[in-house]
């Protein structure tokens, strides 16, 4: 008779497969599946479509935090029970090119989920020894990715101390490839072309963007427009023949037009003397050329231009918009005519006294502060360092001559750190403080404009913003407060 024979059932496995995109010889995603399904074959292994978990080409294996399929499989794994018992993979590189991270992720996987991991290319012996191998592959690949990171960081410095262009060609370019200058690109300069133009006949960001749009012009990613791409453009010094990358700069051979560098500047000027809080609005975006600035006494909000068609009723009005929606009691209102009149009749005191109290604005310098930042930071790390020797001596790690050297080199570096943070302090200021005269220049300019019929209202606006910080009113007393700045 014949007798019944149990097949003995396949385990569940799964396939984690990441490609690298510096590894000329490193298998395709398809051809990594296939040798793993036919290595999980042989072992008893049988692994489902939904265990198999691929990363889109091009992620990194240094962080497992940017990895999503990772993280997905990580957290099936830790599902109770969990649902495979092996993870096979193309190379231990595969699961990461972090030796800190590769060991924490293989220990919740081996020891609180029970799966374990095979790279079907690297086979090793069970055992501890067979995990000391593992270990050297890792700090291996490890090592790779730093060094290469590193060969790539400096290939791409010495090209650009060559003045070679690498960087993603700026709207309104084309790269040619070889690190040669970039060509222009006839449809999209026009579009910086009108940008920059705008911007030098008085537009504001937003307007600029709002326009753009309404013409059909895209960004070089084919986005519409906004206020922070417009800004982009006007301060890209690319534009102005400079190229720049991390820090490195040399006037570039690529082309650049007078319609674009002749006015380059000029906005530049603009953009550096104008004030704008983030919370204010720009002048396109506003009603009137006072809304934006005019602000509550009672509660400090801005107060709404409301506009009334009726001519029998009373005329437009500036309202607290918190009163309008309930949020205090105090009605703050004033008509437009006689906001706008006590706006004209400061302007026109501060012309007749010639003085005026004003704040002077500085704009930061950027790259300063970040210095300044790293600075504090290593500053920091001194004080820690500092404390780490000392408990190494009192702990009997170090002797005490070891402490004295390490203290008198730590001294040193605090010292050269508090040095340069006093140059820091001490550098000239370009950006000066404009004179008496200068501001009440500026004033008289402003005041001209205002009362100009022909004027529009986003030239108006512009104009007083470069003046006025804000401007309140105490509807109880009846009284403005005038905040200027330079």
């Amino acid at each position: 008779m014949p007798t019944n024979v149990l097949s003995t059932p396949l385990e569940i496995g799964a396939a984690y497969v990441r490609v690298s995109t510096d590894d000329q010889t490193e298998l395709s995603p398809d051809a990594q599946i296939r040798v793993i399904l036919d290595a999980a074959k042989a072992d008893g292994y049988v692994i489902p479509k939904e265990f198999i978990f691929i990363e889109k080409k091009g992620v990194s294996g240094r962080r497992a935090d940017n990895r999503h399929e990772f993280q997905r499989m990580i957290a099936t794994a830790k599902t109770q029970p969990c649902p495979f018992k092996r993870l096979y993979l193309w190379k231990f590189s595969r699961f990461a090119r972090n030796q800190e991270e590769s060991t924490f992720y293989k220990g919740i996987l081996r020891k609180k989920c029970g799966v374990d991991i095979k790279s079907v290319s690297e086979p090793i012996m069970e055992g501890m020894f067979g995990r000391l191998i593992e270990t050297i592959i890792e700090w291996f690949d490890e090592y790779y990715s730093f060094n290469l990171s590193g060969e790539v960081m400096r290939g791409m410095t010495e090209k650009a101390l060559r003045e070679g262009y690498q960087t993603s060609p700026s709207l309104g370019y084309d790269a040619v490839g070889e690190g040669k200058p970039f060509v222009i690109n006839e449809q999209e300069y026009a579009i910086v072309e009108f940008i920059h133009q705008s911007y030098n006949n008085g537009k504001d960001m937003t307007a600029i963007a709002r326009e753009a749009n309404n013409k059909g012009y895209r960004t070089k990613r084919g986005n519409p427009l906004e206020r922070r791409s417009v800004y982009r453009i006007l301060t890209n010094n690319f534009y102005a023949g400079i190229v720049t990358w991390n820090d490195i700069s040399f006037e570039g051979p690529h082309e650049t037009r007078s319609s674009v560098t002749d006015v380059f500047e000029a906005n530049q000027e603009r953009i550096k003397r104008e004030y704008r809080p983030k919370s204010r609005r720009e002048t396109s975006s506003c009603q009137h050329w006072l809304s934006g600035l005019l602000k509550c006494g009672t509660c400090g909000a801005s107060l709404s231009y409301n506009r009334t068609n009726d001519q029998r009723k009373r005329s437009d009005t500036f309202q607290c918009w918190k009163y309008a929606k309930g949020f205090h009691p105090d009605s703050c209102s004033i008509s437009v005519k006689k906001a706008e009149e006590a706006v004209l009749d400061s302007l026109r005191q501060i012309i007749h006294k010639q003085t005026v109290h004003y704040e002077y604005m500085q704009k930061p310098d950027k790259k300063t502060v970040s210095e300044q930042d790293l600075l504090t930071e290593a500053l920091e790390k001194v004080s820690m360092k500092e404390i780490r020797i000392k408990d190494a001596y009192e702990n009997g790690i170090d002797t005490i001559e070891e402490y004295k050297a390490n203290k008198t080199r730590l001294q040193k570096e605090r010292e050269q750190i508090l040095s340069e943070l006093d140059r820091l302090k001490e550098q000239p200021d370009e950006d000066k403080k404009p004179d008496m005269q200068e501001v009440l220049k500026r004033i008289t300019n402003v005041y001209d404009l205002l009362i100009d019929q022909n004027i529009d209202n986003d030239t108006k606006g512009n104009a007083l913003r470069r003046i006025v910080k804000l401007i309140t009113f105490d509807r109880k007393n009846n009284e403005f407060h005038f905040y200027y700045y330079a």
